[in-house]
């Protein structure tokens, strides 16, 4: 049954992956890196990482993807006018496929080994992040909050001079 599951995480993040290359819309683009999260999110459940599939979500899935479109909302749309599709996807593309390769090979050649798996006691997880991880966490937010309204400053400093 997890494999069913597993496969259905797969399709999710490859379908994600591939709509975020893709779309040519940038909101489209960020539902389908949301739908890659969310598959990421479903393969973590499935290694029995409740936790990291939470964070997953929230971090990533939610405020991730909520910091791309509010950027969009921010950015003024005279300044992409001009934007053509870039003259370097043949580059691009070799490369991917270099990495796609050696990625196969390594899979190949690496000898698996299975473990057992076990669950990991969130409430003891939730209490040591609180406890001895909360000022990184309270900083890392202070940044995001500072970027987010440096980037107010800025859309709004340029809006009254065009005034």
């Amino acid at each position: 049954m997890s494999v069913v599951f597993f496969a259905i995480a797969a399709i999710l993040v490859i379908s994600g992956g591939v709509g975020v290359v893709a779309a040519r819309n940038i909101v489209y683009a960020a539902l389908s890196l949301l739908i890659a999260m969310v598959g990421t999110a479903g393969i973590f459940l499935i290694g029995l990482a409740e936790f990291l599939a939470l964070v997953q979500l929230l971090i990533y899935g939610g405020a991730v993807v909520i910091v791309i479109l509010f950027s969009l909302m921010l950015t003024r749309i005279q300044e992409f006018e001009f934007l053509t599709a870039n003259k370097h996807w043949p580059i691009a593309l070799i490369v991917a496929m270099c990495l796609l390769g050696l990625l196969i090979i390594s899979i190949l050649i690496e000898d698996s080994t299975t473990t057992t798996m076990g669950s990991t006691n969130i409430t003891e997880l939730g209490l040591s992040l609180f406890k001895d991880w909360a000022i990184p966490f309270e900083l890392a937010s202070l940044v995001l909050l500072i970027a987010l309204i440096g980037a107010v400053v800025v859309v709004r400093t340029d809006n009254e001079e065009d005034r």
